[in-house]
């Protein structure tokens, strides 16, 4: 019935035709601009965050385990688009104004700090603990086999899982449309205003999250196959 009434109509699929051939770039744009810049930006932090949460949580010392579990229940415990009304729009309120992209950031980063946090220290703790012993066995420190032996292994098993979250930190940046990030999903938002074309515009969007997510897909795959290069 959809089908026959738009190409039965030039006129209406000449509209969309148009629509799409002028809303491409803009999204597209979008997506290049500020979507993947902001998941890269918040990827890098949110890893940082995640390594140093994942030792504190092993380091058997009492104030930064709760620190540590505290800090990971609480991101784990509330919705991200909670977490980021909180920092755009709770946090003024109290004389803390951030602009929408560094909030996004703040709240991405803090997100994926929790979660990659989880994935960091099960690659840490799959390592043999006979590592470690060859390890202090020629004279290293903790903190020498830590990050000598025990680390670069531990990212070798973290790639799959973090790529994956990195895959979706792409498609939850639409969540800061909420808060006026002019990523790809709020360009999608006016541009269906104006059109007022809801499905050709956010199918539009959807299609260049599909296409990017493809690409990342791949590489993900080309890292993962150099890296099983060297696994005995």
């Amino acid at each position: 019935m959809f089908l026959s009434n738009l190409f039965g109509n030039p006129e209406r699929f000449d509209r969309w035709v148009e629509i799409a051939q002028s809303s491409f770039w803009p999204l597209l744009k979008g997506a290049l601009t500020y979507s993947l810049s902001l998941s890269l930006i918040s990827f890098a932090i949110g890893l940082v965050i995640a390594i140093l949460t994942a030792l504190a949580r092993i380091s058997g010392n009492k104030v930064l385990v709760g620190v540590a579990r505290t800090y990971v229940s609480i991101i784990r415990g509330t919705p991200l688009l909670v977490q980021l009304f909180i920092i755009f729009f709770g946090l003024p309120s109290i004389g803390v104004t951030i602009d929408s992209f560094p909030s996004a950031v703040i709240g991405f980063s803090l997100n994926v700090g929790a979660y990659a946090s989880e994935v960091v220290r099960a690659a840490i703790l799959s390592i043999p603990k006979g590592q470690w012993e060859a390890g202090y066995s020629l004279g290293m420190t903790y903190r020498q086999a830590l990050v000598r032996i025990i680390l670069p292994q531990a990212a070798r098993v973290s790639v799959p899982p973090l790529s994956n979250s990195y895959i979706s930190l792409v498609k939850d940046t639409s969540l800061a449309a909420a808060i006026l990030v002019p990523e790809m999903f709020r360009k999608a938002q006016e541009i269906a205003a104006a059109t007022y074309e809801p499905l050709l515009v956010y199918s539009e969007a959807a299609l260049i999250y599909w296409l990017i997510c493809l690409v990342l897909s791949a590489i993900q795959d080309r890292i993962e196959h150099r890296l099983d290069r060297y696994v005995a």
